[in-house]
């Protein structure tokens, strides 16, 4: 055997503990990276959700004044049913509209106003029925007029058809009285959309909607429109021009706010003056931060206790 130069400095120990990993540093660590991990992703989730779900988001977003806020018809109960019950929580809620628009201008409620949305079916026609209501129950006289000449809805609530009306007028009828219909149940007056045009923005881009509105206004206090909506189509911006102002209808939790902003952008090129918005369909259960009202009391009537 060779002779190495090799010698045991020290006898080797058995550890007494590992030395990794370090559990107590690996799960603080581990708890404040899921924190801020968490916290990002609840921003970037928060900022993605585009949805107007909060009243105070609609100024906030759309930068409008926020007229007030409807809430939601559940059940088998229809809009028309719930306005004609004058304890329901519609009426209160468009009673505070009501309200409201008459501190937008300086002789109250504006005399000639159109509803429009966004899209179909975000509560634009609900509201035009319902403010057209609210300011007959005020002592008003007012006419609603259908100007959606594309897909009408005014005519089949006072149970008439719409081989009469505003297109009659439009295309160059001039007899006011045979294109109207009373709205006994309600009492005011409407006026159908009449008979489908082959392309309703035509009719409206001469100047018998301002004569029509002009005419009216000399027997009715307020003269109210259920427009179309906005996007897609020129019928809005055209009627909006010709109008004082417009009320514009925001579904909440159901259409995006990018969206709205391109509409009133479409709006703002017709010269249309926006009043502000009314949140329909609202529900404070679904509201973000648990928004801190609802409209449960009713006259002292609760839905659990009914």
């Amino acid at each position: 055997m060779g002779i190495n130069n090799i010698s045991v400095v020290d006898a080797a120990d058995v550890p007494q503990k590992p030395s990794s990993p370090r559990i107590l540093i690996n799960l603080a660590v581990s708890l404040l990276a899921g924190l801020a991990l968490g916290g990002v992703l609840a921003l970037a989730l928060e900022q993605m959700d585009e949805a107007i779900a909060d009243p105070g988001e609609v100024e906030r977003r759309l930068g409008l004044p926020l007229l007030g806020s409807v809430p939601k018809v559940t059940g088998d109960t229809t809009p028309r049913d719930a306005l004609l019950d004058r304890k329901s929580e519609l009426i209160d809620a468009y009673l505070a509209v009501q309200t409201n628009l008459a501190f937008t201008t300086e002789h109250g409620v504006p005399r000639s106003f159109a509803v429009t949305s966004t899209r179909p079916a975000e509560g634009k026609s609900t509201t035009a029925l319902a403010l057209a209501t609210t300011l007959t129950r005020a002592n008003r006289k007012v006419i609603l007029i259908d100007g959606d000449m594309r897909s009408p809805s005014v005519h089949e609530l006072g149970g008439v058809n719409h081989d009469r009306g505003l297109s009659n007028f439009l295309a160059g009828e001039d007899e006011i009285a045979s294109l109207t219909f009373a709205m006994a149940d309600l009492g005011f007056t409407a006026m159908s959309a009449g008979p489908i045009p082959p392309n309703a923005a035509e009719l409206l881009t001469g100047n018998r909607l301002t004569l029509l509105i002009e005419r009216l206004l000399e027997s009715y206090d307020h003269v109210v429109i259920d427009s179309p909506p906005v996007m897609g189509l020129a019928d809005a911006p055209l009627i909006a021009s010709r109008v004082e102002g417009i009320i514009y209808a925001v579904e909440s939790h159901g259409i995006r706010s990018t969206l709205v902003k391109t509409a009133l952008g479409r709006l703002a090129s017709a010269n249309a003056h926006v009043i502000g918005a009314v949140l329909t369909k609202f529900e404070a259960k679904r509201a973000h931060y648990g928004y801190g009202y609802d409209y449960g009391y009713s006259y002292g009537r609760r839905d659990d206790h009914a």
